[in-house]
């Protein structure tokens, strides 16, 4: 596994990030079909045994339970300092007021209760995981950089938003001298490429990390446009972000996978990690094959001609994923 920096930072990440969303106790939270410990630890320890460092949870994942997992599993299988953990604040994890969002008394009561259930004095990266429009930024901001000088962060980043968000935000941090994020966690595949108009570019132009979620759009390009899969049949959230004319794009990578004789996966994964400014897409692991296919992707080298067919039936579309 060949290593390389996040954004403008000194840290070094393996090139994918094993995404945990589907590593928690079945039925906590809105997940019914996640992995329960037994059968997630597996892919925990696949992962650092083909050099990948790099792993996303969030606190709002399975009730808590993806974070204790996790943490579980990597303090038997890798070294801390060799590993980059990473998790969210801002769902909902308790009824009643503060419960969730981003105001001072959420952040800090969060970041003590996933460094508990992560089992470990510290995160990598602390992430926003979306845009909290009741708590004014500044304060989001400075809570956060308060918990990075507690030494409770490395670093923070941000996740789904729109890019005028993301400059304020950066811009806030700068002028008051905060830390600043250093990463973007955003929804960008062959389906969903609407932040190529602004995101990516302010990313680029700022040094940002950019370390996509869902790169195969839930599955979608893997498979062919009409069957189904466990999660899809209960994931609401992933209902709202493709549509119909996406069932060109998904033929047009199967075909390339078919002359090239690899799943399709690896070529919509390629497609991904081929983009620039992009530093480590974020890949879920339920089944053997996901991670060897996921592996195998950073090898995959689409020519110019296959860019062009995977790109050419893409249409403009509305922003989702950011709710």
């Amino acid at each position: 596994m060949e290593y390389v920096k996040l954004g403008s930072t000194g840290l070094d990440v393996s090139p994918l990030s094993l995404g945990c969303m589907s590593y928690g106790v079945p039925h906590r939270g809105s997940h019914s079909w996640t992995l329960d410990e037994e059968a997630s630890r597996p892919f925990i320890r696949r992962a650092v045994e083909a050099g990948i460092n790099f792993f996303d949870t969030a606190n709002v994942y399975s009730d808590g339970t993806s974070e204790e997992i996790v943490g579980r599993a990597l303090a038997e299988y890798a070294r801390r300092d060799e590993t980059v953990i990473a998790t969210k604040v801002h769902g909902t994890m308790r009824p009643g007021p503060n419960g969730g969002g981003l105001s001072r008394k959420a952040i800090f009561t969060e970041i003590d209760n996933s460094l508990s259930r992560l089992g470990t004095d510290y995160v990598d990266l602390y992430q926003i995981h979306r845009w909290d429009p009741h708590t004014p930024i500044e304060e989001t901001l400075e809570a956060l950089h308060d918990v990075v000088k507690a030494g409770k962060a490395r670093y923070i980043g941000a996740s789904s938003m729109y890019a005028w968000q993301f400059s304020k935000a950066l811009y806030t941090a700068e002028r008051h001298g905060w830390t600043r994020f250093a990463t973007m966690q955003n929804h960008y595949n062959l389906l969903h490429r609407e932040e190529e108009r602004e995101m990516l570019p302010l990313c680029a132009d700022q040094g940002i990390g950019v370390i996509p979620w869902s790169p195969l759009a839930r599955g979608r390009l893997t498979r062919d446009w009409d069957a189904d899969s466990v999660r899809s049949e209960t994931d609401e959230f992933g209902k709202t972000l493709y549509q119909e004319n996406d069932r060109v794009i998904v033929e047009r990578v199967a075909a390339i996978a078919k002359e090239r004789g690899i799943p399709r996966a690896q070529v919509a994964l390629a497609w991904v990690a081929q983009q620039p400014g992009v530093t480590a897409p974020i890949v879920g692991a339920t089944k053997p094959h996901h991670l060897d296919d996921a592996i195998a992707a950073l090898s995959v080298e689409l020519t110019p001609e296959e860019l062009k067919q995977l790109e050419e039936p893409y249409s403009p579309r509305a922003v989702v994923g950011f709710a």
